[in-house]
């Protein structure tokens, strides 16, 4: 008996020794989920308190390096194509892949055009955050593509893609422009995108020039390719969405963001105006036109500066490597320049009337003595500075151009009409600088094609002067 006592005795104190541990455990069980519980709430505080001050320049400056690396996937084919296409086209003459490189130019443009009036309207459907994404990604897919391309029907379709997908580069940036920041900043916003495009030149002709010297022309193609997919990361972590919801953003900055913009940007109004609508619309038109008279300029540039130095002055490639890059410097200067001084004059005081079309007229100005300086060429160095000044004078001029759209019409529907502008834009280059220039230019006499570009400047201002007329929020003239 006494041995049942003493069992009963130890299970009784085993059953208590048991239950005081796993009080122990669920005391200690509980504390453990209240400290994750503290934690977890710590870390959602600390993400609520999390922000970034200056974020719009954040914003711009991947905008920007986005155009860079738009113009030297587009560019690298301007360099590479003797080498490309005698790989490609062995039976052929050098003229006749002069006549090629025109053709899947005219193919590149034409897509570009489509592209800039459909990724208008997808800009504003989707959103500046996503449809970035679907231009880069697209484009970048398209660049690797070209190095498996086997003759003319391939490399012509890799090139349309690209094309088509690039052109979201200029309204997604237009939009993220009008989005991000006050009237008055918007034409520094503009000149960085705007460099963007000069300093993708600038490389793609000496980075370019300086991998051909190692590398086959399709290993170049992959390796720019890929680093368009790599831009997509810091994009999607850091633009999360428009200034109205980021919690990144400061309160003070977006304020000042907000408070100076036009009053269906500040609304953030979803439902952007229609086509039929834009199109309704003097100012659109004026719009339109500029850029269609004005934007044929650059590409003359964009695709013909590598030949105009081999055919002229006898170059090889790493002698238009040294020195066609020079032309590229001046327009990052002038996309400054036209930014700078738009911001300064609006802090002045003036209006953005007049400071648009001060500093269109100026530019346009700066432009015109180099053309006709151009129509008569000496030394190759000197050529390429003229070129610089030319340059120069071009982004000057459309970084205020290209800020039409936003100062018209609310963040909503700057999508829409930037992409109807650079179609009509890329339609009008498609026809002189890939038609025309080829046969204006045989023999390589380039002096009709810089005269040409005097009347393009000029019809440029006029258009601002007499068509757009007036510049200033349509939106808040209706409601004022």
């Amino acid at each position: 008996m006494s041995g049942f006592f003493a069992v009963t005795f130890d299970l009784s104190k085993n059953c208590k020794q048991n239950n005081q541990a796993n009080t122990d455990s669920l005391i200690l069980f509980f504390k453990f989920l209240t400290m994750n519980a503290s934690n977890t709430a710590k870390v959602a505080d600390t993400k609520r308190k999390f922000k970034i001050s200056g974020l719009r320049w954040w914003v711009v400056a991947l905008v920007g390096l986005a155009t860079v690396i738009n113009y030297i996937d587009r560019q690298a084919l301007n360099i590479l194509y003797p080498e490309a296409f005698a790989d490609i086209f062995p039976d052929k003459t050098t003229q006749e892949h002069k006549e090629i490189y025109a053709f899947v130019s005219l193919i590149f443009i034409l897509a570009y055009a489509m592209g800039q009036a459909a990724f208008g309207k997808i800009f504003d459907w989707l959103g500046t955050r996503i449809g970035f994404v679907l231009s880069i990604g697209v484009w970048s897919a398209a660049t690797v593509a070209h190095a498996v391309a086997k003759g003319l029907f391939t490399f012509s379709f890799f090139r349309a893609i690209l094309g088509f997908a690039e052109a979201g580069n200029w309204p997604g940036a237009t939009k993220a422009n009008a989005e991000w920041f006050p009237i008055k900043e918007r034409a520094i916003a503009q000149g960085i995108f705007n460099s963007g495009a000069a300093i993708g030149g600038i490389l793609a002709i000496s980075l370019i020039g300086y991998l051909s010297i190692f590398l086959s022309w399709k290993m170049i193609f992959v390796i720019i390719g890929l680093a368009g997919l790599l831009w997509l990361i810091p994009w999607l972590i850091i633009v999360k969405g428009p200034p109205q919801v980021h919690n990144w953003l400061t309160d003070t900055e977006k304020e000042y963001i907000l408070s100076g913009q036009h009053r269906g940007d500040k609304a953030g109004e979803i439902a952007p105006l229609s086509i039929k609508e834009i199109l309704s619309k003097r100012q659109s038109w004026g719009i339109i036109i500029a850029s269609a008279v004005l934007d044929p300029i650059w590409w003359i540039f964009v695709f013909w500066i590598p030949t105009y130095l081999l055919e002229v002055y006898n170059l090889d490639i790493k002698g238009v490597a040294s020195i066609g890059w020079i032309p590229y410097g001046g327009a990052a200067l002038g996309a400054w320049f036209g930014g700078i001084l738009a911001h300064n004059r609006m802090s002045a005081g003036w209006s953005v009337n007049k400071t648009r079309k001060f500093i269109i007229t100026l530019g346009g100005l700066i432009m015109l003595p180099g053309f006709f300086a151009l129509s008569n060429p000496s030394d190759p160095l000197l050529t390429v500075f003229i070129m610089a000044a030319v340059c120069f004078g071009f982004q000057t001029t459309i970084n205020n151009v290209q800020t039409l759209p936003g100062d018209y019409f609310s963040g909503k529907s700057v999508g829409t009409l930037a992409g109807l502008a650079g179609m009509a834009a890329k339609l009008s280059a498609a026809a002189l600088a890939t038609v025309l220039v080829p046969w204006m230019t045989v023999g390589g006499n380039y002096a009709s094609v810089f005269i040409m570009c005097v009347v393009l400047a000029i019809l440029t201002v006029a258009t601002v002067f007499f068509v757009c007329g007036h510049i200033g929020s349509l939106e808040d003239e209706k409601e004022s």
